[in-house]
């Protein structure tokens, strides 16, 4: 696994994309920047081996790197489910398919590299978006919520993993300053930190835990429940009931 460096000088050229630098230190950056990222894919296991029946097909939107789905393939294997990455960054689908091919899973996790947002979703029962809606345009956000809940048979399951922000102004400054610090202890450095932060500024919007639950909500979901949160990063869980 490459460490991540891109931001060791602080100095930030343009917004941060999904480009080949990016995914080539992704998986270092999911393991050091996002709290509780292996706690969360088990519980999502965990989560689907309660909810969901054998045989399934499991879409991850935004799969990036194909960490998610190749866990989930080592965790459930007695469940016979079939997987389906979508990213529409090359470099990302790329990686994630030499990844699976080295880990002999190509005959259970198949990657398209197609617009998250455009997508044909047909045949998924359940579908993961970690860390992906934030990067959708928030005025855009109802239709892709409304579209995946369309796309679901009745049974399905969403499971949405977000960074959110709080309401509450001092709250919120101070969850942040909790969260440099977990980066700190991971190893990055106050101008690392910062770059970063720069370079997110204006592509990660982050909604609220109630902003996030009303979108689901209002697309039909129900019940919509979080089963995870550490300080501002929260999961959640959307049933399209039968």
């Amino acid at each position: 696994m490459t460490s991540d460096g891109l931001y060791s000088s602080g100095r930030v050229d343009e917004d941060f994309s999904f480009n080949e630098l990016v995914a080539e230190v992704f998986d270092d950056m999911l393991d050091r920047s996002v709290p509780f990222y292996r706690t969360v894919i088990k519980t999502t296991a965990d989560m689907i081996r309660r909810l969901a029946a054998p045989g399934c097909c499991v879409f991850d939107l935004g799969c990036s790197t194909g960490s998610t789905l190749l866990e989930l393939a080592r965790l459930l294997p007695d469940m016979d489910l079939h997987f389906v990455g979508i990213d529409n960054a090359p470099a990302m689908i790329d990686k994630a398919r030499r990844k699976t091919e080295m880990y002999s899973k190509g005959s259970l996790i198949e990657f398209r590299n197609q617009d998250i947002t455009s997508a044909d979703l047909h045949g998924a029962d359940i579908i993961i978006c970690n860390y992906t809606m934030q990067f959708i345009r928030p005025i855009l956000r109802p239709k892709y919520v409304a579209r995946l809940y369309e796309s679901l048979p009745a049974g399905g399951i969403l499971l949405v993993s977000e960074k959110v922000i709080s309401q509450h102004s001092r709250l919120n400054r101070k969850f942040i300053d909790i969260y440099h610090d977990f980066k700190r202890i991971q190893g990055y450095s106050e101008l690392e930190i910062a770059a970063k932060r720069e370079a997110l500024e204006n592509v990660l919007i982050p909604f609220s835990v109630q902003e996030n639950i009303d979108l689901l909500a209002k697309s039909g979901f129900d019940p919509v429940e979080t089963f995870f949160q550490w300080i501002n990063f929260v999961s959640f869980v959307a049933l399209k009931e039968k």
